[in-house]
């Protein structure tokens, strides 16, 4: 690993304001202030606290995505998980409270059987991950429609009471989201496993040869992330009161624009998890604005499409040397003369 890759590395492995959280904090403050301005309904409590469990959730599917993209790959199971996963915990139960912790445990080892056959295919057939992913997500939906036949049904209401009852003033749904992303930010960066992960995503040729697992460190990436997802597949089947059987598909693209927003590199190695949760509260405020300003659903999603790419230009853009270069030519112009 070179004296960069490990400069990086170390520099990531504390628990420090990254660049892209304090690109993301101000985009955020920029936003609520301009939601305040333009749309006030936008930031209103009870608009408030209809986006935030969303959002937590949103932060949730965010972290496992930041995981498969530190290893240098692409998650595209994620509307599959995350729909069998409501289906589970809603079709299983059938509305019957006894039913629901039977059904909760399936609904995680389903997760992580995902996970295991996604992490095989990645690192033992050597696959694409967005192709490997993307095949696991037909299987997935297949499983989906299989068990609910496409057609929504009630959560329990053990379930519901789980994640609205409220603590402070907050739904539980919004403190699972706060304490999963300081649990794995905690994980990445303050324990050796966190630090051996980082490296193997940023070199994992040099990574080998130092001895590590790499493809012991890559496969777990998706089985967490598999997990994740089931976490925010849960959340989501008790906070709507009748989710869809496709209440995955909204998350696809938003998870991986969250990761970007908070300054994960795509090329693996460094990741900033609670960056990407405050992303998602980004993201998920930014929806509500444009929501409150009447604009159709397919105007919103260009929106959250432009955002993702305004911010692979912030980190992808190398801006200090655009900066120098433009400086030049007025730095010639102001020295000639005295020269002379």
């Amino acid at each position: 690993m070179s004296t960069v890759e490990l400069r990086e590395v170390k520099k990531s492995s504390r628990i420090q304001v990254s660049r892209g959280m304090r690109t993301i904090l101000v985009g955020l403050a920029v936003l609520y202030i301009a939601s305040a301005l333009i749309a006030p309904t936008s930031v209103s409590r009870v608009a408030q606290m209809g986006m935030l469990p969303f959002a937590a959730a949103l932060a949730i599917v965010g972290l496992g995505q930041t995981l498969v993209i530190q290893q240098g790959g692409i998650d595209l199971s994620v509307a599959g998980a995350v729909s069998l996963t409501v289906v589970i915990v809603t079709w299983g139960p059938d509305r019957h409270d006894n039913r629901l912790i039977p059904a909760v445990l399936a609904a995680f080892a389903a997760a992580i059987i995902t996970g295991i056959v996604n992490g095989i295919l990645v690192t033992r057939t050597k696959l694409n991950s967005i192709v490997a992913t993307l095949g696991t997500n037909a299987l997935l939906y297949g499983v989906m429609i299989g068990l609910s036949g496409g057609s929504p049904r009630r959560t329990t209401e053990r379930l519901a009471n789980f994640t609205n009852n409220k603590i402070f003033g907050l739904p539980h749904s919004i403190w699972i989201g706060f304490i999963v992303t300081i649990i794995v930010t905690i994980l990445l960066k303050r324990t050796v496993l966190g630090r051996r992960f980082e490296a193997v995503g940023a070199n994992p040729r040099a990574a080998r040869a130092a001895g590590l697992k790499v493809g012991r460190y890559q496969m777990s990436a998706y089985i967490n992330a598999q997990i994740l997802y089931c976490i925010a597949g849960v959340v989501l089947g008790g906070v709507i009161s009748q989710p869809t059987a496709y209440q995955g598909d909204d998350y696809v693209l938003p998870s991986v624009a969250v990761v970007v927003l908070g300054g994960t590199s795509l090329l693996g190695g460094r990741g900033f998890p609670a960056a990407s949760a405050v992303a998602a509260l980004f993201l998920k405020q930014l929806d509500m604005f444009v929501l409150s300003l009447g604009v159709p659903y397919g105007v919103r999603t260009i929106v959250i499409s432009i955002t993702l790419m305004m911010g692979i230009a912030i980190y992808a853009v190398n801006w200090t040397s655009i900066r120098q270069k433009l400086m030049r030519p007025s730095a010639k112009i102001t020295l000639n003369p005295s020269s002379a």
